[in-house]
């Protein structure tokens, strides 16, 4: 990192922020809140810590400000989570449990295999190409989904997200690992959901608002061999530490939930951060930043 002078928006000197070309920004609308960007004139460049930008509030930067997630930070750690989930959910570890508890030893739950399966992955970036790498342990053949369809290491097949249905019914298991923007907003609904195999297993870590949570949620009761692991939620209360449903996904046999918990882990936050100062050092070297967002493709 090239030697620039740094402090905290908590700490630092409001006199000072004048001089302020580049932020660091953590829990999103909890720090941006502590900032007004009008005493931030010479501000261009805004780096998040975390991945996703659909808890930014872009508006409160002028559109001359470039805006970058911190994209592939958590990718293996998230990638290593869906694994968990998708493991968890085909060896029906809920009902094992439960069966231990109740002091039966048969019959055996009903394991389903990763060996010579079918994976689809919806967003096909970091996160994507990490799970398929770990899936290739598993002899799990797959099939990626990306926005214009081209082949990318990793993936036998790859599909454009305009043939998302078509995608879906190809999988064993469809992990989800796409982020919130609105061309992905509710597009795994009702019908999507109908088109994927009866006892197909959807891992969602991405973006829980990418599916309909009513539309799982009946098709999780209606469809018991239908299997979910489930990561991120639709009514998160982080600055409360409050997870909040409208359906009881938790209470259900085929589904196995945690709570936003992917990208947490021993040496997480210095990995995270590393990479997030990396590409700050690119901006105060005079390199273009990676992973600059497109504002359009986030709102509402």
């Amino acid at each position: 990192m090239p030697r620039v002078p740094w402090a905290y928006a908590t700490t630092g000197d409001p006199a000072t922020w004048g001089s302020v070309e580049a932020v660091l920004l953590g829990p999103q609308r909890a720090e941006s809140g502590r900032l007004d960007p009008r005493a931030l004139p010479r501000l261009k460049f805004v780096q998040t810590l975390f991945t996703g930008l659909d808890g930014v509030p872009l508006e409160y930067f002028p559109d001359s400000v470039a805006v970058a997630g911190n994209v592939g930070a958590y990718a293996p750690f998230v990638a290593e989570h869906a694994m968990a989930l998708a493991l968890a959910a085909a060896r029906h570890i809920v009902v094992a449990q439960a069966q231990v508890a109740a002091g039966r030893l048969r019959p055996a739950p009903d394991h389903r295999l990763l060996l010579e399966r079918t994976a689809v992955i919806l967003g096909y970036g970091a996160i994507g190409r990490a799970l398929s790498e770990r899936l290739a342990g598993f002899h799990t053949h797959v099939i990626g989904v990306n926005r214009t369809g081209r082949a990318a290491p990793g993936a036998e097949r790859m599909l454009p997200a305009s043939e998302l249905r078509t995608a879906i019914a190809l999988g064993d298991l469809v992990f989800d690992v796409r982020p919130l923007t609105r061309s992905t907003r509710a597009t795994i609904g009702t019908a999507e959901l109908d088109a994927m195999k009866p006892g197909a297993i959807l891992v969602l870590v991405g973006r829980a608002g990418t599916v309909d949570e009513e539309a799982l949620y009946r098709h999780l009761v209606a469809h018991p061999e239908f299997r979910a692991g489930i990561d991120v939620w639709w009514h998160e209360g982080f600055e409360t530490g409050v997870l909040t449903n409208r359906f009881p996904f938790a209470s259900l046999p085929n589904v196995i939930a945690t709570p936003h918990t992917a990208g947490f882990g021993p040496g997480v936050p210095s990995y995270v951060l590393e990479i997030a100062l990396e590409n700050l050092a690119r901006y105060f070297r005079g390199e273009r930043p990676r992973h600059i967002a497109d504002r359009s493709e986030y709102g509402p």
